[in-house]
């Protein structure tokens, strides 16, 4: 019952517009990080044959136990979805310009930060090299 809880309320609470983010590596712990902390809560712990006490649930352990896929992936498919969606509109939409168009004025000094755009590319070379599409 915990679960159902998370999956149909604090879930979709927490991806609201997940579509549009730009997620750093740093970003992306955190997020599995909540959700870790949220499982851990939910599963509480569990007991230790050999020493009789009791620990926490290994990060394993928690993916065994909630059967859906983490938090990550559901962001990256909903980010796919999205592009599909826009790209599906056509060149005369105003997302669809925003979404391929070029800013203008003066860059930031330093590093360029990874785009939308940039993390979709990633994506799409994840989703090839793990499914060997061609």
């Amino acid at each position: 019952m915990k679960i159902k809880i998370y999956s149909t309320t604090v879930l979709p609470i927490v991806l609201y517009g997940c579509a549009s983010w730009s997620l750093t590596l740093r970003d992306e712990h955190r997020l599995r990080a909540f959700e870790n902390r949220v499982l851990r809560k939910r599963f509480g712990r569990k007991r230790d044959e050999e020493t009789k006490e009791w620990r926490r649930l290994h990060n394993e352990e928690l993916f065994d136990l909630y059967f859906s896929t983490n938090i990550i992936q559901v962001t990256k498919s909903r980010r796919m979805r999205w592009v599909g969606r826009v790209v599906h509109r056509g060149a005369r939409r105003g997302t669809y310009r925003v979404l391929v168009g070029k800013p203008e004025g003066k860059r930031s000094i330093g590093r360029p930060r990874h785009r939308w755009e940039d993390n979709i590319k990633i994506y799409l070379q994840e989703m090839v090299w793990r499914h060997g599409l061609d």
